[in-house]
């Protein structure tokens, strides 16, 4: 059984099974975090490398990415949690969420998780977390998502989510094409 169909089964599987894979899905993804910062600290130390922006430039930078990034988080969470779910795959709403941030990109939750660690980076001044660490966290996701999440949610949504995908960006928003559905 692959990952997308782990996933599937999951989703589509009794209430308790969600709920009990809801905390080892929140976990996992946890560590991923932590070892995205501490792998990015400690790169930085063995490489010697420069303070980032040192000083209050890299701070007030830091402190705007990682509270951007956190309240588009909570919003999506709002979104999940109006649907009767979760963001985490294991445990996801029974609908497609079309609404709030999810009218610009698809993965706003994740986007708002990168711009944190970009923030993240820049607070403690680490070129390792914003310029090696964050890109490649992005690059796994993107990868993840592509071959698991989204395959999982074309199976599950069918002909809504490909028209919800061939519409809507994966992470950067087009300012310029906006969607007919209103904002939740």
């Amino acid at each position: 059984m692959g990952l997308k169909e782990l996933f599937h089964s999951v989703a589509t599987g009794s209430r308790r099974r969600r709920q009990i894979l809801t905390p080892l899905g929140l976990t996992i993804f946890g560590l991923t975090l932590l070892v995205v910062v501490f792998g990015g600290l400690y790169l930085d130390r063995l490489l010697a490398f420069p303070a980032l922006l040192a000083g209050a430039m890299g701070l007030i930078i830091g402190v705007l990415l990682l509270v951007s990034g956190a309240v588009l988080c909570s919003w999506c969470v709002v979104r999940f949690a109006r649907s009767h779910g979760t963001p985490v795959p294991f445990n996801p709403p029974n609908e497609l969420i079309v609404t709030g941030p999810y009218v610009w990109i698809r993965n706003p939750l994740i986007t708002g998780v990168f711009t944190s660690l970009f923030g993240i980076g820049f607070i403690l001044n680490s070129i390792s977390i914003a310029a090696i660490w964050t890109p490649l966290y992005i690059i796994a996701h993107a990868i993840e998502l592509k071959r698991v999440e989204e395959p999982e949610l074309e199976q599950r949504f069918g002909a809504s989510y490909v028209d919800y995908k061939r519409e809507v960006p994966m992470f950067i928003p087009r300012p310029w094409r906006h969607r007919r559905n209103p904002i939740g």
